[in-house]
């Protein structure tokens, strides 16, 4: 898939050609630094985004038997909510502040499974049981406003999960929470997952996150996937500079006397073609056929791929055949 925008500075390569699978029942992790393309990338596959300005310009999604780039705009709005769920990053404005919760919550399942008021008000209150909420027969009538943070972040996974959905997507719900709610909500995906069996896909920039509930993950950098593989594969042997570099942030791979490590410099503008591998201007292992041929994701081990000409284990230009 390759996502552009439209812009009066130029056209926006945000997403270059990303290519990924996802299995059943499994949770794979899209991580990367702001500005990577993981929310452009997963808003693209449900048609979220204004276009103009943006343009699916090429690249297709296939899910159960159909095309959803193809889909008009009445049948994807049939996939979104039903088949696949979505959770945003916001919670606040994720919810209509005019609307209850339970209101907000009895819209799918009224439009999608056809279920009367009372029949979508039980299951309203199921859904609200199901992410956590205490008392849910009386907060189903509650405002955005009357939630916390973390509550009103459980109320958007009870509308993501609805509609039982195949898949969930969740941009980085967990971002604008503090650090207990955020393992709360993570323990109820790891429970959810495990009782409904459905596959998620979870956008995150927290690598430790992503290592304590993932089984794969893809990380982006520059509209790019620039390494693929199993959580233990990409801990145990980063092959791409730029997955180093984020591991190397961490705090935990330190000792208590070293300072933190950053990567220098700043993420590529996205104006120009992407014929030349989007880190180089921050790497320290870029070579001349770096600045002159972006690198495809190669094979190093099973599953394991990374977008890089250079070799960690010899130091020189990986060998390709």
């Amino acid at each position: 898939m390759r996502t552009h925008f439209h812009t009066q500075d130029g056209v926006v390569h945000a997403v270059n050609g990303i290519s990924f699978h996802l299995d059943e029942g499994e949770l794979l992790a899209v991580v990367g630094e702001s500005g990577s393309g993981k929310s452009v990338a997963m808003m693209s596959l449900m048609q979220l985004l204004p276009m103009p300005p943006a343009e699916i310009a090429s690249g297709r999604v296939n899910f159960q038997g159909q095309d959803l780039v193809k889909l008009k705009a009445s049948q994807i709005r049939q996939v979104r909510g039903s088949r696949i769920g979505f959770v945003f990053q916001d919670p606040m404005t994720s919810l209509n502040p005019v609307f209850t919760v339970g209101f907000q919550i009895m819209e799918p399942l009224r439009e999608h499974m056809g279920l009367s008021k009372r029949q979508a008000r039980e299951r309203a209150i199921e859904l609200l049981e199901l992410v956590g909420i205490p008392a849910a027969d009386q907060r189903i009538d509650d405002y955005p406003h009357q939630f916390s943070g973390g509550m009103r972040q459980r109320v958007v996974i009870a509308i993501a999960l609805a509609c039982d959905p195949k898949v969930l997507i969740a941009d980085e719900p967990t971002t604008a929470l503090d650090v207990t709610v955020q393992a709360q909500i993570l323990e109820l995906i790891k429970e959810l997952r495990q009782n409904l069996g459905m596959a998620i896909i979870w956008i995150t920039h927290d690598l430790g996150v992503a290592a304590g509930i993932a089984d794969r993950i893809v990380v982006m950098y520059g509209g790019q996937i620039v390494e693929h593989a199993a959580v233990e594969d990409l801990f145990d042997d980063p092959q791409h500079p730029y997955t180093r570099a984020l591991l190397e942030s961490l705090p935990g791979r330190h000792a208590a006397h070293e300072k933190l490590r950053s990567i220098a410099g700043q993420p590529p503008l996205l104006l120009k073609q992407p014929d030349f591998c989007p880190f180089s201007a921050r790497c320290k292992h870029v070579f001349d056929k770096c600045l002159r041929q972006n690198p495809p994701l190669i094979a190093v081990e099973g599953d394991h791929r990374a977008a890089c000409w250079w070799n960690p284990e010899t130091g020189g230009v990986r060998d390709v055949a």
